[in-house]
């Protein structure tokens, strides 16, 4: 199960706990590399420009931005700082409630990688590949029986959006958002190399 068809989650149609019921550690260790590989098979093409591009994106809105950025479009690099951060956050959950070990909401097990440090496609390929050590190895933390039954303590709001978060629905939440970030990848990387190619013609 190496590909896992987030979108009837996505449009509320199935609870992720639903489809966590369903997956293997091996599925999760399958299907990250997969997500990560997916990734950098976008990147394979690109140049240090390229993610560096600032792309235009009419819905862009991240209310928790620094002032001035709520509505500006997300290059490469800052996609990577922020999909890595969110993805090894909930896998970092995964193994604390695998182990029996209840979590509550906060504090939060988030580090993002400045995303403006970020300025060649080795530094992004570096991030994904160091993501996906960090995610694999979190999924290696889990015993051989997980404590299935054990949740995270999340507001009631949240669990009544998202649903209980226990080991295995915590890792597919955070691979979730990732995956529903890749037509974003795609469509910044076809922008940054129509500006290129633009640029190449029309210098010529």
């Amino acid at each position: 199960m190496a590909q896992i068809d987030f979108r009837r989650v996505a449009e509320r149609e199935r609870p992720m706990q639903e489809l966590a019921a369903q997956v293997t550690v091996d599925d999760l260790r399958a299907a990250t590399n997969d997500s990560i590989n997916t990734l950098l098979a976008i990147f394979s093409n690109l140049t240090d420009a390229d993610v560096i591009f600032d792309p235009v994106d009419h819905h862009a809105h991240d209310p928790y931005a620094a002032a001035g950025e709520e509505h500006m479009g997300w290059n490469l690099a800052h996609l990577v700082a922020h999909v890595t951060a969110s993805s090894e956050e909930w896998a970092g959950y995964s193994s604390i409630l695998a182990r029996g070990i209840v979590y509550p909401a906060e504090p939060r097990l988030r580090y993002e990688t400045p995303w403006r440090a970020i300025l060649t496609k080795a530094q992004c390929v570096q991030r994904l590949e160091e993501s996906r050590r960090i995610r694999l190895a979190y999924l290696d933390a889990w015993p051989d029986e997980p404590h299935l039954h054990i949740y995270r303590q999340l507001s009631e709001r949240f669990i009544q959006r998202n649903g209980p978060m226990n080991a295995p629905a915590a890792f597919l939440f955070g691979l979730a958002h990732e995956v529903n970030h890749h037509d974003q990848f795609r469509e910044v990387a076809q922008q940054a190399r129509a500006a290129r190619h633009g640029a190449a013609a029309g210098a010529d």
